[in-house]
């Protein structure tokens, strides 16, 4: 009902729209209730007769006419209706479809790194995508259908009662059975909807995880497993969907049969009421027994509902499975935005897990002074990466407090602390978009003239003016049409644009050939001046320059220092430097 509220002009059109269409469905047996009577030489009832008569006239042709006229008249307002139904509801499933897709991609995105780690890519796009077009579906034609079944039904009733209440009640006398029947199917279609849908989604996620994955599916040769394992998927999706439609198919014999029993029950009623007792004329009967045939297809649709209800109430507890999780960002109640960085990061006392009860970082101090270049090494899964995972808070600390400039990160606006931090990742993803566009991502406001100085900086804007269209060459998804090299320095071009106080370098060189890694050194010098820099990297002698380095083991700092200190103390630090390098590299912070 939030969603529909800033709707509701076009909505109560379209619900006008529906009291119409059941008013036309009300009306339309009457020109055949008074033909027949005209014929069987039966009165019409006083109010109608004294209507007829002052417009037509008194006699037969004069009646004749005015039942030609009020089917077309009724046919006209049926047709008005059911387009102007049509047309506004559609205008607020469109709108009210935008608005929750809105909603619930921001809300996708602002989940914090962990709930993402835990997800499937292809379920939340399926959730985004054809759950919402469930519900769109729903809006646009399950609810207006809903709302005419029951004005039909109330209405037709009210006449009916009016009529003949025996005749109504007889004519009611199945409805007791059949939704007990439709009861007991419901909650077992609702659970095999749900089921269903959820194998759909996996579907979704096994194809966007092996098409994302392609090259590596083709360099081992596995595309016959990875079409057994889709063929597998997809026949549990097929055996469960014939279970669900089984389960559905059942429902509407069930309906016809209950609903004939009943219309064989008035047919024999209603006669002895003509033919025996009098009491009925036949126009009467005719009036009934159309109603009767109206009558039982609200009754058969409304007693369906929970079928009709199963796949958009599915879509909306999944949609609000997602929306119901909470965003958590500890700190502050009010964080205010953060002021401009001079670069000083403390870490004090922080601990942190991924999983309650497992601690990947145990206890962690240290100091990173304004300006200065701190290098994290150690062993794999020491706790290097998760170390710069905390300063942006892409994840929350478990215990412990991170500050910059003295400040609890806690305490700012995440939008305006992340604002301050510039990242090369080791593999840098690019959108399927023009190259300036990529590189503009790091600052959206940033001119062309920027763009171009951003690149020639990070010695991208040589190879950039020889591809194709130059800065408009659209790359391929996740950058694959550019060698790993071109896209780290399209990385270093997002980060100089964006110019940050604080720079973050995790692996920026890794799997570089020697030219590559030579071009990238360079660019990566002009970067970091003047920055407050943290590197994380296998390959040591490449922070041989830093003011202080970091030795990881089992998420503790086990060493600290400059590298002429680390090695001359020995340890950990000496064993990684003489156990990986045997030979002279380029450094990076000389």
């Amino acid at each position: 009902m939030g969603l529909l509220l800033p709707y509701w002009k076009p909505f109560a059109v379209g619900i006008v729209a529906v009291i119409a269409e059941a008013l036309t469905d009300l009306l339309q047996p009457w020109p055949l209730k008074i033909l027949v009577d005209l014929i069987g030489a039966k009165a019409m009832p006083a109010w109608l007769s004294a209507f007829v008569a002052s417009i037509f006239g008194t006699d037969k042709l004069a009646i004749l006419n005015f039942v030609a006229l009020f089917v077309i008249a009724i046919a006209v307002l049926g047709a008005v209706s059911s387009y102007v139904e049509s047309l506004s509801m559609t205008k607020v499933g469109q709108w009210l479809t935008h608005d929750l897709r809105s909603t619930l991609y921001h809300h996708i995105q602002r989940l914090s790194l962990s709930y993402h780690d835990r997800s499937q890519t292809g379920d939340l796009i399926s959730r985004v995508t054809s759950d919402i077009d469930t519900i769109q579906g729903f809006i646009t034609s399950t609810l207006t259908d809903v709302i005419l079944d029951i004005l039909t039904l109330a209405s037709m009733l009210a006449v009916m009662t009016y009529i003949n209440w025996r005749f109504t009640l007889i004519a009611l006398s199945v409805a007791p059975f059949l939704f007990i029947f439709v009861y007991k199917y419901g909650h077992r279609i609702k659970n095999a909807s749900r089921a269903v849908r959820k194998k759909e989604s996996e579907i979704v996620s096994k194809t966007q995880e092996v098409f994302s994955s392609i090259r590596v599916v083709k360099a081992f040769a596995q595309e016959k497993y990875e079409k057994q394992r889709f063929k597998e998927v997809s026949l549990e999706t097929v055996e469960l969907a014939l279970r669900a439609r089984a389960l559905k198919a059942g429902l509407s014999p069930g309906i016809r049969v209950m609903t004939a029993f009943a219309t064989a029950l008035m047919m024999w009623y209603g006669a002895r009421l003509v033919l025996i007792e009098g009491t009925l004329t036949p126009g009467t009967l005719v009036l009934f027994l159309a109603y009767l045939g109206k009558l039982y297809s609200p009754i058969r649709s409304l007693s369906r509902l929970p079928d009709t209800l199963s796949k958009p109430a599915v879509a909306f507890e999944r949609i609000q499975e997602i929306m119901d999780i909470e965003i958590k960002t500890p700190g502050r109640e009010k964080p205010r935005k953060a002021p401009d960085f001079k670069g000083r990061i403390e870490f004090d006392n922080v601990s942190f897990g991924y999983t309650p009860g497992q601690l990947v970082l145990k206890d962690v101090d240290l100091t990173i002074e304004p300006g200065q270049i701190a290098a994290f090494v150690g062993p794999t899964g020491a706790g290097k990466t998760t170390i710069i995972s905390l300063i942006p808070r892409w994840y929350e600390v478990s215990s412990g407090t991170i500050r910059i400039d003295g400040e609890d990160v806690g305490s700012y606006k995440l939008k305006s602390l992340r604002r301050q931090l510039g990242f090369v990742l080791q593999e840098t993803l690019l959108f399927r978009a023009p190259i300036w566009q990529n590189i503009a991502y790091g600052r959206p406001t940033a001119t062309r003239d920027e763009i171009i100085e951003a690149a020639r900086l990070a010695n991208a804007d040589d190879f950039i003016e020889q591809l194709p269209d130059g800065y408009d060459t659209t790359v391929g998804e996740r950058g694959v049409t550019l060698s790993g090299g071109q896209r780290q320095r399209i990385g270093i071009a997002r980060a100089v644009i964006r110019g940050a106080p604080i720079l973050i370098l995790d692996e920026p060189t890794s799997g570089l050939d020697a030219v590559s890694e030579a071009i990238v050194f360079d660019a990566l010098h002009r970067l970091m001046s003047g920055k407050t820099c943290i590197v994380i990297t296998h390959r040591l002698v490449t922070i041989r320059r830093a003011d202080i380095i970091f030795v990881l083991q089992d998420g503790m700092i086990v060493q600290r220092g400059t590298h002429e200190a680390l090695l001359a103390r020995g340890g950990l630090y000496r064993e990684l430097y003489e156990t990986q390098f045997r030979k002279q590299e380029t450094p990076l912070l000389s």
